[in-house]
């Protein structure tokens, strides 16, 4: 089984303020993903981290966010086939996390 992928994003809002905007961007993101075919199969927030899992394409993925007062941490299970994406997929989670933790 493929290592789990884990994306690290630093931010200086603490802690409320970048659970708030993750809450709101899950939200985005959600109805995003369903656009695009991928049902968010769970999404649910215990205190400071967030448990989701996505399907599409007979894939699952399930993951943790937790969010600390000085970072983020993204940690995703990837079945084998999408292990074979990791690299752009952790790419694509740090830039879009960055934006969406990056002082407004």
């Amino acid at each position: 089984m493929p290592k789990p992928l884990i994306v690290d994003i630093p931010h200086d809002l603490g802690r409320d303020e970048a659970k708030r905007r993750l809450e709101q961007g899950t939200e985005q993101a959600r109805a995003f993903l369903a656009k695009s075919g991928i049902a968010v199969d769970q999404l649910a927030w215990t205190g400071d981290r967030l448990d989701f899992g996505v399907s599409a394409l007979a894939q699952n993925v399930a993951g943790t966010i937790d969010v600390g007062a000085e970072s983020v941490r993204l940690e995703v299970k990837l079945p084998f086939l999408l292990a074979l994406f990791a690299e752009k997929i952790q790419k694509v989670a740090s830039k879009e996390g960055n934006l969406l933790l990056t002082k407004k």
